[in-house]
């Protein structure tokens, strides 16, 4: 019986310490974004920055943290909607060049160009096909367009065809117009002449031909008092065919005035592998033109861009070389180039150097039949170098730094750079910045200067031996002098000012400064400033080190006038570091406010009258209380910083006690707590008005509200209670009466936590007596709080299983001992 009871126990024992844990885990498990603040997923943001991770990494942070995939989506839609996304991104590459900007804006290059990826082994070779292609640009800018312009006048050389329009205007004596089309047949039907041929004519021959025609019925037209005008109306359309390496080949309507420009425009020009310059105008089966782009972009010349005709066919050829211009050019592109072209034209298709260009050597990168090959170009080879397609030239740019620079600084007039000039000394430098100032340090100087190896050295110098001349030192190329200021080497001397003045602070300290000039300068004294004993803690600067001597500082106290009128004594003179505390005066006192509100005679503003006021004091003051007045309800509210120390010390718990939470909802209610005004102190006016002077008799303090209501006549019921209302105070019901008219406790009431708080703020709770509960008496104006029960969470299924399988692992070791026991 025994071993069977302290098995049972030994069970009971062991499913308790289990059940802790296994709450406890499934706890941390139990993760809502929803419910998380905005200063905790800007917490997880930072987390995630410092340990270098980024968007994609959201889930297996989430992982390691334990947050199911569910909630880890919901955490990336909370950071996009935060806008913190961005700070999550991956770094972006550097540029292929990385130039530091100096001087200017200009762009010098110290890179080295050993190290440079020029034929982009590690990068897509999709993207060098992307690059920028010169003249490429006149295809993607959509600001930019080869529309033919339709109103302009008809050029001379255009030739009719089917479907233009012809119109035909007779005056003179004989008025008459005509709009006709050209038939498919080539002719014109002129009413009451017949057909007239005109296709393939210009304007002109046409004109001349109609007008033959029009002499045969208008007479008047050959002796010269009626006239002939021809003009195009609408013109016809025409089909041209778009081949080769284009964007978008085929075949496409264009009006008859397009332009060899117009019908690139409109296919998109000539694709990643189509040349810019051996564009073929096909007709008749014969190559009519060659059109080359770049006499358009660098020229302007469009000579070669001819008016297209139906079924013309503009082939776009493949290029033949193309090479790449990279570093300190103006235009860096990928340039083609024509069997007879340099590098020079190239150049020039680039807009030339950059003004901080290296001309004396562009480096190429060229691919020969094998492998890849670097290649030197010196500037009197550039206008003749032949170029090969694939070539790639980088021109860098000069280097960071001077041929003949010298720099001064410090205590100098006009400190800076300057150039250098043959047999140049430091007193010559001196003299270009205009001399030294009056602070200047005369007994050394330094010289920076680079060595042959540019390893750094320090040469020093006695700046008035260089002004004297009775030392000369020359200086070399990247020489920097400076010359030192007394004001720099020693500290910034300043005194500080405190107390009652009217701008405290610290001030800048000058010679022969006294305490009255520095009280001026603190905005002069505040009204409740004392005149006496202005203290001064002055540094122990200068002496020998005594082991014994425990002085830290040096207090002076001094008197001083209303006015400010100095007074000559040498210990009034201000010493670097001085710290002067101007005190309040013991007697200045200002005046204290107090408020009544409520059932008195006077109710109002009242000036407390002196330190030792009673709450008594106050209502004599105020006439006394009315006879509606409820004293027993009567409260006091009070600031909740009395006083300079009752505030640091709440303001040092609040802050630890911030400083320990977590939960954004307990740091705001801290946060409400700190910032309000009043709290309420409880006080029983009627006792105070029956024995003046007593306990209950507090003093009254600045900011004080004393209310005093009218009589109550009600009780409010709040809480677990099934109807919570007011009900009619009776003084001779009881607690549980007031409960029962309020339809009494709900199941979840907690009956023995109940508590009563009065009209005047004094709070009763229920008191528990063996095994009943003694329920607080109720007055009028009172308020019934009944609380609610906590509620107690069952057990989840997979706890009870982890549970049940424990304490049958404990079970089988107990029963395994107890077998061998016996």
């Amino acid at each position: 019986m025994f071993r069977k009871l302290l098995l049972v126990q030994l069970f009971l024992f062991v499913g308790l310490c289990m059940l802790a844990p296994i709450s406890s885990q499934a706890q941390i498990r139990q993760v809502n974004v929803d419910n998380m603040s905005d200063d905790q997923i800007k917490r997880i943001v930072a987390e995630m920055k410092q340990n270098n991770m980024t968007m994609s990494d959201i889930d297996s942070y989430a992982e390691q943290k334990g947050v199911p995939a569910s909630e880890a989506e919901k955490l990336k839609s909370r950071i996009v909607m935060m806008g913190l996304d961005k700070s999550l991104e991956a770094k972006k590459s550097t540029e292929l060049f990385q130039q530091d900007n100096q001087y200017s804006g200009r762009s010098f290059n110290n890179a080295d160009t050993s190290k440079v990826d020029l034929f982009r082994q590690g990068t897509d070779p999709s993207d060098v096909k992307r690059r920028k292609v010169f003249g490429a640009e006149l295809f993607t800018n959509k600001n930019l367009t080869f529309e033919p312009n339709l109103r302009m006048p008809t050029p001379s050389n255009y030739r009719l065809a089917a479907d233009d329009q012809v119109m035909i205007d007779v005056y003179g004596y004989s008025e008459v117009q005509y709009k006709l089309t050209v038939t498919s047949e080539g002719y014109i039907r002129i009413p009451n002449l017949g057909p007239v041929y005109v296709n393939g004519l210009t304007m002109e021959e046409a004109k001349n031909r109609i007008t033959k025609q029009l002499s045969t019925i208008y007479s008047t037209i050959a002796t010269g008092k009626t006239f002939v005008q021809i003009s195009l109306g609408n013109i016809r359309s025409i089909r041209v065919l778009l081949i080769g390496e284009i964007q978008r080949p085929g075949t496409y309507t264009l009006p008859s005035l397009a332009t060899v420009a117009n019908a690139l425009y409109v296919s998109g020009g000539p694709d990643e592998n189509g040349s810019f310059r051996n564009i073929q105008v096909m007709r008749n089966g014969q190559v009519i033109t060659t059109f080359d782009l770049y006499d358009f972009i660098a020229k302007g010349d469009l000579t070669n861009n001819i008016v297209l005709q139906d079924q013309d066919i503009v082939k776009v050829n493949p290029y033949k070389t193309r090479i790449e211009l990279i570093g300190e050019v103006k235009r860096p592109a990928i340039f083609e180039a024509k069997d007879n072209e340099t590098l020079q034209n190239m150049l020039d298709y680039a807009g030339g150097y950059t003004d901080g260009s290296f001309k004396d050597n562009i480096t190429g990168y060229r691919i020969n039949s094998k492998e890849r090959e670097v290649i030197n170009v010196p500037a009197d080879q550039i206008a003749s170098f032949k170029l090969k397609s694939g070539d790639q030239f980088f021109i860098d740019s000069i280097l960071n730094r001077f041929s003949n620079r010298v720099t001064i600084s410090g205590a100098v007039f006009h400190p800076g750079s300057y150039g250098m000039e043959r047999g140049m000394t430091v007193v010559d430098l001196i003299k270009k910045a205009d001399g030294v100032r009056e602070e200047a340090l005369l007994n050394r100087g330094l010289i920076r200067r680079l060595q042959d190896d540019f390893s750094p050295a320090i040469i020093n110098f006695n700046v008035q031996d260089i002004l004297s001349g009775k030392v000369t030192l020359e200086l070399k190329k990247e020489d920097s002098v400076v010359v030192f200021s007394k004001l720099d080497l020693r500290p910034q001397f300043e005194v500080t000012i405190g107390g009652e003045v009217n701008k405290p602070g610290v001030f800048p300290y000058a010679d022969s400064m006294r305490l009255e000039d520095l009280v001026l300068l603190a905005g002069g004294l505040r009204d409740a400033a004392s005149l006496k004993h202005v203290e001064v803690s002055r540094r122990i600067r200068k002496g020998d080190y005594n082991s014994g001597d425990s002085l830290k500082a040096i207090i002076k106290q001094f008197d001083i006038s209303a006015d400010l009128s100095s007074i000559k004594d040498q210990q009034l003179i201000l010493e670097p570091f001085d710290e002067v505390v101007i005190r309040k005066s013991p007697a200045y006192s200002e005046q204290s406010n107090i408020m009544l509100e409520g059932e008195v005679v006077y109710p109002g503003k009242y000036v407390i009258v002196n330190k030792k006021e009673h709450i008594s004091d106050l209502i004599a003051r105020a006439g006394g209380l009315k006879s509606e007045a409820f004293p027993e309800g009567a409260v006091l509210l009070r600031k909740t910083y009395i006083n300079s120390s009752d505030s640091s010390l709440l303001s040092y718990k609040l802050a630890l006690f911030y400083n320990k939470l977590e939960d954004s909802t307990s740091i705001n209610s801290v946060k409400n707590m700190m910032e309000r005004k009043y709290q309420l102190l409880g006080i029983n006016l009627a006792d105070i008005i029956k024995r003046p002077g007593s306990k209950y008799d507090i003093l009254l303090e600045e900011g004080d509200v004393l209310k005093i209501p009218k009589k109550l006549q009600t009780v409010q019921t709040f809480g677990e209670i099934y109807f919570p209302k007011k009900i009619r105070y009776e003084d001779n019901i009881t607690f549980r009466d007031y409960i029962r008219g309020a339809g009494g406790f709900t199941s979840s009431a907690l009956k023995r936590r109940t508590y009563v708080v009065y009209p005047n703020g004094e709070v009763k709770s229920t008191r528990k007596i063996f095994f009943f509960n003694k329920y607080p008496k109720v007055k009028a104006g009172s308020e019934i709080y009944v609380p609610t029960k906590r509620e107690r969470r069952g057990l989840s299924g997979q706890e009870v299983i982890g549970l049940s399988s424990g304490i049958a692992s404990i079970a089988l070791i107990v029963v395994t001992i107890l077998t061998r026991v016996k």
